[in-house]
Order: C-alpha cells, then structure tokens, then sequence
C-alpha cells in the first residue's frame, strides 16, 4: 500500500507501509514522520540510536532525524509530510505540536497507544486512503485536515503520557517554547539565560519548571541538542572536526572538544574512531573487502593504531572475527 499526493507549490503527504523500500521517500529531507506498528516489531536506528518498537507504539520524527531500519518483524505504517503541504510552524496556535511532538533531539517520544487510540488513528488513516481516491478539488483540503486530525490526537496521546492537564497546559507550553527556540538558536545561544529573557522569564523559572514536569534542566536540553548536532555532522556529512566546530558556535576546537568530552564522556576523536570502528565491525562481517582496506575506507592509515584500538573495544583482532565469520559461514 502506497499512496502518495503532491501539490503544485511542492507540497507532500504519502502513507505506505513499506517505507523501508522507497529511496525516494527516504532521501526527501524535508519530510516529517509518524511510523506507527500495527503488528508484530521494529528494529530501528534513529541517529545511530537503536530503538524497537512494538505493536500499538508510535513515533514522530522530524526531517532532522536519520532512520536505518536494522529489523522487521510484522507490519508498520508511515504517514508523511512537509511543511509545504502542512505547516507545524504556521498553525502552531491551533496544534501545538511544534517543539512537543517535534523537536530535533534524540529523545524520541515513543507513544503507546489504547485500543480505543488505535481505532481513532485507524478511522483517520482508512479516511485517508478513501480520500486518495477522489480526484476533485477538494480532495488537497480534505487531505490536509485529516493529517491535522491525525496531529492533534497525537498530540493529545502525548499530553496524556505527560499528565498535562488543562490546569499544567500554560506551564507545558513553556516547555515547549522552549524546545522550539532551543532547535531554532542553539548554534548561537547556548546559555540558559539567552532562552529565558526570549520567553520574558527567569532562568530559575524555566528550571523549577521543568523540574516540576519531570524534564532534564534547561541547560541539558542545550547542551543535548548541540550534542545531536555534532553526531549528526559527523555521520552524515563530510565535515572534519573543523568546521563542526565553526558550524556549532564554537570559538575554536579546543573548546569544542572540551564540551565534548564533558557531555559525552570521550574525546571528539576518540569517538570518530569508535565510529570508524563499528562501521569497520560491520564491513568485516559482512562483506569480503581485505581488512586493510576496509580500515582505509574508514579512515585509519596507520594499521597498529586500527588493531590496537580494535583490540581495546572487541576483545580480538579483526583477523579474529574474520576467521569466525568464515567458520560460521
């Protein structure tokens, strides 16, 4: 099942439920997402991040996230759009999922649906596909506001996991201003205090009340996001460790690698070869490339340096898991 609607000013919304199957879909970067389990699981990366997900779970995902699908072990849709067809920006009043259902951390919010959830997100999407049908001039609008639908109890799904309230609903917005300025000027502003005196608060608000929603501090959520930024630029691009850092707001690398190896508990460096590495695992495994040139392709030169650090994380060398992989085979 594949149903997919463009409009004249670039607009996109498809649902399928092979998604896994479509480059064209998976290289669109300007796409949202709801992948939603319907049966059985799924084995995913979301930024290098692994993550399974079972029957009656749901996740939105924003066009910064990167999905590799490791596992599929049932049967999964996906409802996508962009901004042209529906704009999370520009009805932010009405929906408020912006910064909340959407934000550009690795904090995935994984949602767990009732039955009665179910059968509501269900009625929707069987409307959907009925909708894509009709070829009239009425049928954009009408896809548009059951996508709107579709946002919106969602939405609700993910106040409900949250114990928001109407009473905590004007406190949780702030929360979710927050994370909407956060994504939009983390490069530039990475003090507390820069997102305070935008929201016309203190910095103490802001902290008691995250605390009070049970959320990491304010300054983490900087700090997180700056972090994704950084593993995104290093396995996604072909930036070196210069121009991340420039990329970043960063007056120079040593400052850089400082922050990093705060937050993330390794240097910079030492994390690009334990990057190198697992990727050097997995070509090892699965294909017959020499050894050495596996390892240049991702970047060690220096073949002691590569078996060395090899030894340290895997316990062996890569002639080992070689020598298995053959023996298995």
């Amino acid at each position: 099942m594949e149903y997919i609607f463009n409009t004249r000013l670039r607009g996109n919304i498809a649902l399928t439920d092979s998604y896994h199957t479509n480059l064209a879909l998976q290289k669109d970067n300007t796409l949202y997402k709801f992948i939603w389990v319907q049966s059985g699981s799924l084995q995913l990366e979301i930024d290098h991040v692994p993550t399974t997900l079972m029957k009656g779970e749901i996740i939105p995902l924003t066009p910064l996230h990167h999905i590799e699908f490791k596992a599929i072990n049932g049967e999964y849709l996906t409802l996508l759009f962009n901004s042209n067809f529906y704009c999370i920006f520009g009805h932010d009043n009405e929906v408020s999922c912006n910064g909340f259902l959407f934000n550009g951390t690795s904090n995935v919010m994984q949602l767990k649906l009732s039955e009665s959830q179910v059968a509501s997100l269900r009625d929707i999407t069987d409307s959907l596909t009925s909708e894509y049908a009709i070829k009239d001039n009425l049928q954009e609008e009408m896809l548009r506001i059951l996508l709107k639908r579709f946002i919106i109890l969602c939405t609700r799904i993910a106040r409900e996991k949250f114990s928001v309230s109407p009473e905590r609903e004007k406190a949780f917005d702030m929360v979710r201003q927050f994370y909407v300025l956060v994504d939009n000027h983390f490069k530039e502003k990475m003090m507390v205090q820069d997102h305070a005196n935008m929201l016309h608060r203190s910095p103490k608000t802001l902290s008691n009340l995250f605390t009070t929603c049970g959320l990491p501090s304010p300054l983490r959520i900087i700090h997180e996001r700056i972090e994704v930024e950084a593993r995104r630029l290093l396995l996604y691009s072909q930036k070196s460790a210069k121009e991340i850092t420039e990329i970043l707001g960063f007056e120079d690398q040593a400052t850089f690698s400082r922050f990093f190896k705060k937050n993330m508990g390794v240097t910079f460096s030492r994390y690009v070869n334990q990057l190198r590495l697992t990727h050097i695992y997995h070509d090892i495994c699965n294909t017959q490339d020499g050894i050495m040139e596996i390892a240049e392709k991702h970047g060690f030169t220096n073949y002691k340096l590569f078996n060395r650090m090899f030894h340290e994380i895997y316990g062996c060398t890569p002639r080992e898991i070689r020598g298995r992989q053959k023996q298995n085979g």
